[in-house]
This record gives C-alpha cells, sequence and structure tokens, in this order.
C-alpha cells in the first residue's frame, strides 16, 4: 500500500477560502473591465442615426 504525501495537501477549508478570495478578485476585474456605463460612454456614435427617428 502506497504512503499518502500530506506536507503539501491542503484541507477543504483552506481550499474553499483560496477560492472566494480568486472568485471576489475576478468579480470585481469584471465588473471593472465591463462597466455598462463606462462601455457606453467610450463607445463610437452610430454612423447611420437612428432609422426609427
Amino acid at each position: 500500500m502506497k504512503k499518502i504525501n500530506t506536507e503539501n495537501q491542503i484541507t477543504r477549508k483552506e481550499a474553499i477560502k483560496k477560492m472566494s478570495k480568486y472568485a471576489a478578485l475576478t468579480a470585481i476585474g469584471t465588473f471593472i473591465i465591463l462597466n455598462p456605463k463606462q462601455a457606453q460612454a467610450s463607445s463610437p456614435p452610430d454612423p447611420g442615426g437612428n432609422p426609427f427617428d
């Protein structure tokens, strides 16, 4: 039977804690990059105008 090396293993609680930090940073970064108001303000005007006016 093989011995399991436990030196480099982390607990489930530690893994969840690390993943939650990563998820929070990812959500914040995504919100900053894809902020709808900022994206709309920086987009060029419609070249053809609004055909329904």
